[in-house]
């Protein structure tokens, strides 16, 4: 028997290609016009839905741009399930974290990141959904690293929980404050060496 996944049926399929194509036009008119500045109906005619359309794919304007962050953070619990057992904790959520950086269907090039994060971190609404989907990124992370604990230390489930947590609490806050400083370097030294300097200045 095959282990692979059933492939979507043509509704699924359908769904998703309106919603990517939504999704790009959207981001199409943020990076044009502003965050602030674009509108609901406007990302709804560009598309050529209505509003009511437009609501049934994104609870919200902030999901146009933050809606794929619940899929990227059960990517890096995926990686995270992948490291070895006898990697330590912060080694094993370093690279958990930096496999976003090889997933293909994001797009990774500077001059685009540079824009949207940017248009992330200077947008009130758009920073505290982002902030708010970290915490479930802590949520999925959190059991497995605790798992990874108890295991290597023989920690009681009740401390291995509290220091998985403080440990990806941290690690998140860390990659948070290198994305800033990355930012304001205009994205002249690597997003991974910034997390590492960060997580260096908390360890020492």
């Amino acid at each position: 028997m095959s282990n692979e996944e059933p492939r979507p049926g043509l509704r699924e399929r359908t769904r998703r290609a309106v919603h990517r194509e939504i999704a790009e036009t959207g981001m199409a008119l943020f990076l044009e016009h502003g965050f602030e500045e674009t509108t609901i109906d406007q990302i709804a005619e560009a598309a050529g839905i209505s509003r009511r359309s437009f609501f049934r794919y994104f609870a919200s304007k902030e999901d146009v741009v933050l809606g794929d962050l619940i899929d990227r953070g059960r990517n890096v619990h995926a990686a995270l399930l992948e490291r070895p057992a006898e990697e330590g904790p912060w080694e094993a959520l370093r690279a958990a974290l930096m496999a976003l950086r090889e997933d293909t269907a994001i797009d990774t090039r500077p001059e685009t990141e540079l824009r949207i994060g940017r248009m992330l971190y200077r947008s009130p609404s758009l920073r505290a959904r982002s902030l708010e989907k970290h915490l479930a990124w802590q949520e999925l992370l959190v059991p497995e690293l605790a798992r990874r604990l108890r295991a290597a230390d023989g920690l009681d489930p009740a401390s291995a929980e509290h220091r998985a947590a403080a440990l990806v609490a941290t690690a998140l806050a860390c990659l948070d404050v290198a994305g800033e400083t990355w930012l304001r370097l205009d994205g002249t030294v690597p997003l991974e060496d910034l997390w590492d300097e960060a997580v260096a200045a908390v360890r020492s």
